[in-house]
């Protein structure tokens, strides 16, 4: 039976949500085809969503258009990771020294919130709604940031980052260290200490890449 989709909202940005969770996940492998039409068959649409899935994917190098043979899946390699992780990395420690800037309390209490629902996820072992709690956490950086184009750049890339904690969640039994990083990025930012910001939010964006390259190695047997 195929993919049934929510209507009411984009058609196109749900089929490549769950085409991107399937690549990252490495359900769907590297190498593997598919078509236009078997893809509107699976998921009920007409082509014009595909088509936008496709220029998404196509864009997040997740997957490679050959016309006419096909729509061919790249993946993911460690050069993705390396890529995909130093891009974050420039944007979001761009993103952390302007925020802390902000001294206006109100403006941090979506931060502190967010925070909050992790840690209440953790003591749940709820998965899900911690990767919500833990994307909102780093979207509010880049919203304190007060750079729009800093907050459109991580925007595009959020659907991206999104499926790839979705994998790098689920390698963590228990999520309180996790928790636990955010709640001392978030302190370590209220305190004004640039230096020990940046070292804090490198080691957590560097421990989410370096468990992505297990599930990578672990894939490639």
């Amino acid at each position: 039976m195929g993919k049934v989709v929510q209507r009411g909202t984009s058609l196109g940005a749900q089929v490549a949500d769950v085409l991107r969770q399937r690549i990252v996940r490495g359900e769907l492998v590297p190498g593997s085809r598919l078509t236009e039409e078997s893809l509107a068959e699976e998921f009920a649409v007409s082509r014009g969503p595909v088509r936008d899935a496709i220029r998404q994917l196509s864009f997040e190098k997740l997957i490679r258009v050959r016309k006419p043979r096909g729509i061919y899946i790249v993946g993911l390699s460690d050069d993705d990771l390396d890529q995909l992780y130093s891009l974050r990395g420039a944007l979001e420690h761009l993103a952390v020294e302007r925020a802390m800037r902000v001294g206006d309390d109100a403006r941090w209490r979506a931060s502190r919130d967010a925070v909050s629902r992790m840690m209440a996820a953790a003591d749940e072992g709820d998965h899900e709604t911690f990767a919500v709690a833990d994307l909102d956490f780093h979207s509010e950086i880049y919203a304190l940031a007060d750079h729009p184009r800093l907050e459109a750049a991580w925007q595009q890339y959020l659907p991206t980052f999104t499926a790839l904690l979705e994998v790098t969640i689920n390698h963590d039994d228990d999520l309180h260290g996790s928790a636990a990083d955010h709640d001392r990025l978030y302190s370590v930012m209220r305190s004004g200490d640039v230096a020990a910001a940046r070292e804090v939010l490198g080691a957590h964006l560097d421990g989410a890449r370096a468990r992505l390259s297990l599930e990578l190695a672990a894939r490639q047997g």
